[in-house]
């Protein structure tokens, strides 16, 4: 018989996860304490920007493999395998994780369960969750309801998530019994058939699998950036540096690319969530150096405003274009967003800045109201004193600078994420300003 999945939690995660198991074959129902959520997503109506997404939300919400509900006594009657996918964002107040949602869940499906059935965490968790919840488990499950435990985390990439679900680069599960690891197999029979990386551990080393992972990430974005405050200084091309080192196989060149640095739902509160963990666990100097790379992160967005003013001279009364405020293209997503907090930043030195994202406005302007959006490109750069690309979408790098040209007040461009044809926009009658490169540009408006 063919297991049948819940997911709980219905935000980014659990929509695609649940939207993806229907697609693989499974019957799956999903689960949110949020109505109107639950309303919208039955009628296959996403909240979310995700190519993809869309199509397969309507498809199996329409052939009945995907249902959505708010009664956990439904899920625990329905589900063999019950999947956590709520969030744990950061603590007021804190660097640690807050764990409430992934408690009450994890909770809550235990004591609904009426038969045999395994919990399975996908949320990013600090070290030594897992164990613990298993315990609650145990605490909560009723007389004569085996429910197994396991970790199985997650590793999508925003813009690429379908494709990151459906075809894996590798799957890692934190399990502490044979049962539950045939089951993990069964779900995923697909993917281990096509050869995927299939790795079976403890829950400790799940846990930090995905949080190593992120960490590193982010610290060789911030080294690129801090290199890029080098050549910034004495000169040299940081695109050639980044491509030069990359070729080395040891290191790779994604993720190399300098620019106003990380932000998103993930990289920026998971390292923060880690040194906390570590920190409870009486290793305050192991992590210490994501400090540093939180900081060289989070620099680079001074950067970016100081080039404007230096550029502009006063920002106040100054028009500027902002090219794009999700925190990475192909999403919608502006939570701790550099382009979203560059713009702000802008915006309160008294530039008049004009923003368009081609899917992050409406969430931008939750967050910050008082910019003017804009729904188009054209609209966004006329009589604009300074064009500022913050976000590399498609749209923004394949645009036609001199067709630009002709609407801007004046011809100064910064590409924040270095993505630009420098000699072809100079070609153009452009100035043209990116992090990581010594501007003689900049040294004569310092100088004026």
């Amino acid at each position: 018989m063919t297991l049948r999945l819940t997911v709980i939690g219905t935000g980014y995660l659990g929509a695609t996860h649940a939207a993806c198991m229907a697609e693989l074959g499974f019957e799956v129902l999903g689960v949110d304490v949020d109505k109107e959520k639950i309303d919208s997503l039955s009628r296959g109506e996403l909240p979310i920007h995700e190519p993809g997404l869309p199509e397969l939300l309507r498809k199996h919400t329409e052939s009945g493999r995907l249902r959505f509900t708010t009664s956990f006594e439904e899920a625990g009657a329905f589900g063999d395998v019950h999947f956590i996918a709520v969030g744990t964002p950061q603590r007021a107040g804190e660097h640690a994780a807050d764990m409430t949602y992934v408690d009450a869940s994890v909770a809550a499906i235990a004591r609904a369960a009426t038969k045999d059935s395994l919990i399975v965490g996908k949320s990013t968790v600090p070290v030594g969750s897992a164990r613990r919840l298993k315990g609650l488990v145990a605490e909560e499950a009723r007389d004569g309801v085996t429910v197994n435990f396991a970790w199985n985390p997650e590793f999508l990439r925003e813009g690429f998530a379908v494709e990151d679900t459906l075809r894996p680069d590798r799957l890692v599960i934190g399990v502490d019994s044979a049962s539950a690891e045939a089951t993990l197999r069964e779900v995923y029979a697909d993917a281990i058939s096509r050869e995927t990386p299939f790795i079976s551990t403890d829950f400790e080393t799940a846990e930090l699998v995905k949080v190593a992972a992120n960490a590193f990430l982010a610290t060789k974005i911030s080294f690129i950036n801090a290199f890029s405050e080098v050549t910034e200084t004495v000169g040299g091309n940081i695109r050639t540096l980044a491509d030069a080192i990359g070729l080395d196989a040891r290191i790779g060149r994604r993720f190399l690319n300098a620019g106003i640095g990380f932000g998103g739902g993930c990289l920026p509160k998971d390292i923060r969530a880690l040194q906390a963990r570590v920190s409870e666990l009486g290793l305050d100097s192991t992590m210490r150096f994501l400090n540093e790379v939180d900081e060289v992160n989070l620099r680079r967005r001074d950067r970016a405003v100081h080039v404007a003013e230096t550029l502009l001279g006063a920002l106040e009364g100054k028009r500027v274009a902002v090219l794009g405020v999700a925190f990475k293209p192909n999403s919608d997503d502006v939570r701790d967003s550099p382009a979203l907090d560059v713009a702000a930043r802008l915006f309160n030195s008294g530039a008049d800045v004009s923003v368009y994202d081609p899917a992050a406005n409406a969430n931008a302007a939750k967050r910050y109201p008082r910019l003017n959006y804009v729904d188009s490109l054209a609209t966004a750069v006329a009589d604009a004193d300074l064009v500022m690309l913050l976000t590399e979408w498609n749209e923004f790098v394949n645009v036609d600078p001199a067709e630009l040209a002709a609407a801007v007040s004046h011809k100064r461009m910064f590409d924040g994420r270095n993505v630009l044809d420098h000699e072809k926009w100079t070609a153009a009658g452009w100035d043209i300003v990116s992090l990581g490169h010594k501007s003689e540009l900049l040294e004569l408006a310092a100088a004026n």
